[in-house]
C-alpha cells in the first residue's frame, strides 16, 4: 500500500504567544485543532524532534499516524529551544522519537515530562566516533598515508573495541541483528572525518558522531526501530508499519548503491566542508575536513584554519563547500583565500525555504552529484 505521511509542523512563536492567550485562541495560531482531530480519530501521535527522524517516521507511519516535527524548517536543529507549547506535545505524544546528545533542550523534556514510550536513534543505530584525531590523538591527514593498514590498525585497536563494547553492551546490538554494515564505519573503507579544534562555540556531542542519516542504511534502520514502536502502540497497523519500513529499506538500499557506485573512481577523495556532519559518506572511501567542527557555529581556530588551507591547496581541492541553515562565512573565506569555487553540500538536518519541495531522498542524490562534480568522479 502506498504510504501516505501524513505530517505537521509545530510553530514555536505562535505557540509562544498562546501562553499569553485563552486556550481557544492557541488553536487558531498553532493548528492545535488538527492535532486535537487526529487525535480524536484514533491514530497514534508521534513526535520527532529534527527533520532526518520526522522523515523517516513519515514514511513507516504512512497514513495510520500524525507525525509532528519539533523543529521548523528553516531552524537549525542544534540550537532548538523548546517553548510551553512544544513541551506540551511531547509530554502527550504516543512516541516520541528524539537522538540524544544532540538536542539538549530536546532531552531534557524527554526526561522531565516522561511522555508514553520513546525512541532513541542513537538506541537503535550504530554510531561511528565523531573523528579519530579526537580519539586518540593522531593527526590522520593525507601526509600519514604511507603508513601501511595493519600499523594504523594496530594504532587504533583500542578504539575499535571501545566502539564495539559501546555499540553491543549498551545499545544490544549484535552480528546476529539482521542488519550488518560491514564494519562501514569512516576509517575502514579510507574515509575518514577530522574535526580539528574549534572555539569553545562549538557544541559537546560527545565521543560519537551523531550524523548518522548521510548513511542510507542507517536510516533504514531508523525505519526499523519506529516500525516496531508504532505497532507496540497500535498492533493493529503493526503489519503496514512493517511493510512500510521494507519498502522504505529498497528504496534506501539503492541510493546506497548510487553512492557506492558513484563515488568508486574519484580525481580526488579529499573534501573541504563547513562543519563535520559527513563522515558517515567514508564509507564511499571519501575524506572530510571539517572547517568549524562538529557544529556549523563554532569557529575554528587559526592553526586549524591555516591547516586545512594547507592540506586543501596539496591535495588540490577544487570545492569548498558551505551549507543551508547555516553562515556560508567560513567556507566562502576559505573559499576565497584558496581561489577555488564555493558550492553547496546539505546536511539534511531540517529543511530550508529553497529546499522546502525536496526530501530526504532528493536532497541525498543532490549531494553526490555535487561531490561527483567537485572530485571528479
Amino acid at each position: 500500500m502506498p504510504r501516505r505521511p501524513r505530517s505537521r509542523l509545530l510553530a514555536p512563536a505562535a505557540l509562544g504567544l498562546c501562553a499569553v492567550l485563552t486556550l481557544s485562541g492557541c488553536g487558531a495560531l498553532t493548528g492545535a485543532d488538527d492535532g486535537a482531530a487526529a487525535a480524536s480519530d484514533g491514530s497514534p501521535q508521534v513526535v520527532a524532534a529534527f527533520y532526518p527522524l520526522a522523515w523517516a517516521t513519515e514514511q513507516v507511519a504512512g497514513d495510520r499516524a500524525d507525525v509532528a516535527n519539533l523543529t521548523t524548517p528553516g531552524a537549525e536543529p542544534h540550537d532548538l529551544e523548546l517553548g510551553i507549547g512544544e513541551t506540551a506535545e511531547i509530554t502527550d505524544a504516543d512516541l516520541v522519537v528524539f537522538e540524544s546528545g544532540f538536542q539538549v533542550a530536546v532531552d531534557a523534556a524527554v526526561e522531565e515530562n516522561g511522555p508514553s514510550a520513546t525512541l532513541d536513534a542513537a538506541d537503535v543505530v550504530e554510531l561511528i566516533p565523531a573523528s579519530e584525531e579526537a580519539e586518540d590523538g593522531h593527526d590522520h591527514s593525507h601526509e600519514g598515508e604511507e603508513h601501511s593498514e595493519e600499523e594504523h590498525s594496530e594504532e587504533g585497536h583500542s578504539d575499535e573495541h571501545s566502539e564495539d563494547e559501546h555499540s553491543e553492551d549498551e545499545h544490544g546490538h549484535s552480528e546476529d541483528d539482521g542488519h550488518s554494515h560491514d564494519e562501514d564505519a569512516a576509517a575502514s573503507s579510507g574515509g575518514t572525518l577530522t574535526v580539528r579544534p574549534a572555539s569553545e562555540e562549538d557544541h559537546d556531542h560527545g565521543d560519537l558522531d551523531p550524523h548518522f542519516w548521510q548513511d542510507p542504511m542507517r536510516m533504514a534502520d531508523l525505519a526499523d526501530a519506529v516500525a516496531e514502536s508504532l505497532g507496540e502502540i497500535d498492533p493493529e497497523g503493526a503489519g503496514t508499519y512493517a511493510d512500510n519500513a521494507a519498502a522504505l529499506r529498497e528504496e534506501l538500499t539503492d541510493l546506497d548503491a548510487a553512492y557506492a557506485d558513484g563515488l568508486a573512481s574519484c580525481e580526488r577523495d579529499l573534501v573541504v566542508v563547513n562543519h563535520g556532519a559527513f563522515g558517515y559518506l567514508g564509507k564511499y572511501g571519501l575524506t572530510f575536513e571539517a572547517i568549524t567542527g562538529l557544529t556549523p557555529d563554532a569557529e575554528p581556530t587559526p592553526a586549524a584554519r591555516a591547516e586545512i588551507e594547507e592540506l586543501a591547496r596539496d591535495e588540490g581541492v577544487t570545492t569548498v563547500f558551505s551549507e543551508t541553515l547555516a553562515s556560508p562565512e567560513a567556507a566562502q573565506s576559505l573559499a576565497d583565500d584558496l581561489g577555488v569555487e564555493m558550492s553547496t553540500l546539505d546536511p539534511i538536518e531540517g529543511l530550508s525555504d529553497q529546499t522546502a519541495d525536496q526530501d530526504y531522498l532528493s536532497l541525498m542524490r543532490s549531494n553526490l552529484e555535487a561531490l561527483q562534480a567537485a572530485n571528479g568522479c
